[in-house]
């Protein structure tokens, strides 16, 4: 499995990278919340493995910023606070599982070969989603709200493309070369045209806007708090 592990004490991070490694898991380490948002935005992980007490934004902070943004990697969270109101308030931030520290290594793994499992079971399933809008690869179509919203198929490619890496800011050079296949023309806005159309079928009307410019960077799929 590709693994995210935020662990803030070195010594419970070096042995938690060391074990994984040796079962064979593609392991990356990051010390506090900050980044554990960035890593998980900015990549794809079968599962996270997300110490509560991180500096700069802590565990539960970070476990309901990623599902706000529609990234529903499987979290396992990690923490020395063990009473059972501290477990349903990690698992109603969005995590999918909760150890308490200190736990047994192979209990750990014994967990996160469930995670993986939901991931794989997960990936199997021709949807991708985000808030309440819905897009079947399979029957291309797309449903907000249980409306269903009519699209060109290069607007579909767009927004299956928006969906896939939805919460990431993606430029207009990676919409021209992953979308239309080909290099980005400064002097044309066709793409800025086409992310218009999109928006206008997909965010019209609903209060929760889900597309939206990052001004001087492209384009990102994400919910946003008010």
């Amino acid at each position: 499995m590709k693994l995210l592990v935020a662990e803030d004490e070195p010594k419970v991070a070096a042995f938690l990278k060391e074990g994984l490694h040796e079962n064979k898991h593609e392991v990356t380490s990051v010390y506090d919340g900050h980044f554990a948002l960035k890593m998980a935005t900015e990549n794809n992980y079968d599962a996270i493995v997300l110490d509560l007490m991180l500096p700069y934004v802590n565990g539960l902070d970070v476990c309901k910023q990623l599902r706000e943004n529609g990234i529903n990697t499987p979290i396992l969270m990690l923490t020395a606070l063990g009473s059972t109101n501290d477990k349903v308030i990690g698992l109603d931030a969005g995590a999918d599982d909760y150890l308490v520290k200190p736990f047994d290594f192979n209990e750990l793994l014994a967990r996160l070969r469930v995670l993986g499992k939901r991931t794989i079971n997960t990936s199997l399933t021709p949807t991708l989603s985000i808030e309440n809008l819905v897009m079947n690869l399979d029957a291309k179509t797309v449903e907000r709200n249980g409306i269903i919203i009519d699209l060109t198929a290069k607007e579909f490619l767009l927004l299956e493309y928006f969906l896939k890496n939805k919460g990431r800011v993606i430029s207009r050079n990676e919409i021209a070369e992953k979308v239309w296949g080909i290099r980005f023309d400064t002097g044309t806005n066709v793409i800025d045209v086409y992310v218009n159309f999109l928006r206008k079928k997909v965010d019209k009307g609903f209060e929760i806007k889900l597309i939206h410019t990052i001004i001087g960077m492209g384009y990102s799929v994400r919910i946003e708090n008010n």
